[in-house]
């Protein structure tokens, strides 16, 4: 009972917590060996090779931004490809999955919120027979949380290193929906925004913004519809049919997240265009009324001009009421166009 609270201790640093493990190592976040589902003990690295090639047990590491002489102790543990090891070691890789013999290298970008923005990630993910060894680069959310969750079912963690890939991808894809559903409320209120009165150049450049974050988000989850995608046959090496149906779930949710990211990206593109369509329908609008009044006060000016010209034979200058009628026929053409262009929405 002693030896269980030692090793949940241990377990709990590995991912985050407080008591002190076993081994103090920069990079090597959590190093653990499970048989037949259940946690055997914490390990060191140099033991993994090991623990791998015993039956029914599956050697799980977790390491964050780990250095090149930890990444090299690794590959030799595990024998790992150089590419796949040269790759791990540098961040900003796009998501993808390679085959390098019976191991698997799979790249995922991961995002979550952190004080109101979009924080990206990265995790490098090495899979082959009887381990798992998951790389994070960046500020990416911990997999403390889909341990423990594999953990306390042991029946389907006993389906080994398929099942703890499955559960990782599930937990980056599920990640996701909180930052759409951020995103969404913003862009709800830009729309609600441009429905009421045209966008300032605050509003622009927020438009702007969240566009470029939709963007990133979706250079991200679109590449990891295509890994999710060939995890759904059996010609990776070592997948186990029984977990078909899983890989199919996560790329079910992918897919979601790709289609709302699309669909919110048009949304805004929408929004975009009306903000557009009604500052050009307003100037427009201004256009015409400073055109109609410039008729109108045409015909005082044009009146006037012409009798102020110095001529000593002009028709009626010495005309007795002939101010009078000026005046007269001056406001007649103006309440005539001002009319005109009242019905026809001018003014």
């Amino acid at each position: 009972m002693e030896r269980l609270k030692d090793l949940n201790g241990i377990s709990a640093l590995a991912d985050g917590g407080s008591t002190s493990p076993p081994y103090e190592r920069p990079g090597v976040v959590a190093a653990a060996v499970y048989q037949h589902g259940q946690r055997i003990r914490d390990i060191r690295i140099e033991e993994a090779g090991e623990w791998r090639s015993r039956e029914n047990a599956v050697v799980w590491i977790g390491l964050h931004e780990p250095d090149e002489v930890l990444l090299h102790q690794v590959q030799a543990e595990f024998n790992l490809h150089a590419l796949a090891i040269e790759d791990a070691a540098q961040p900003h890789q796009r998501p993808k999955l390679e085959i390098y013999g019976d191991a698997m290298f799979i790249v995922a970008r991961t995002a979550h919120m952190k004080d109101d923005e979009i924080v990206f990630g990265e995790t490098h993910l090495f899979v082959g027979r009887g381990y798992v060894v998951s790389v994070r680069h960046g500020d990416s959310s911990s997999y403390l949380a889909v341990r423990q969750r594999c953990e306390a079912t042991p029946a389907a963690l006993a389906h080994g290193e398929n099942y703890i890939l499955y559960s990782i991808l599930d937990f980056i894809v599920d990640n996701y929906m909180p930052v759409i559903e951020v995103v969404q409320e913003e862009v709800e209120k830009l729309e609600d925004l441009v429905l009421r009165e045209q966008l300032e150049k605050s509003d622009i450049e927020r438009l702007y913004m969240l566009r470029r974050k939709l963007l990133r988000l979706r250079n991200a989850v679109v590449p990891l519809v295509d890994v999710c995608r060939r995890y759904e046959h059996i010609d990776l090496p070592g997948m186990d049919p029984t977990l078909q149906s899983l890989f199919r779930d996560v790329t079910d949710h992918v897919r979601r997240v790709q289609e709302d990211i699309d669909a919110l990206r048009e949304v805004l593109a929408f929004a975009f265009e009306a903000s557009v369509m009604i500052g050009q329908t307003e100037q427009t609008a201004i256009a015409r009324k400073l055109a109609a009044w410039a008729a109108i006060l045409a015909v005082p000016t044009a009146i006037a001009g012409i009798y102020g010209m110095n001529f000593n034979d002009m028709p009626e200058l010495k005309f007795q009421y002939g101010y009078f009628v000026v005046l007269g026929v001056i406001v007649t053409l103006c309440l005539g166009l001002f009319t005109f262009f009242r019905r026809k929405k001018w003014l």
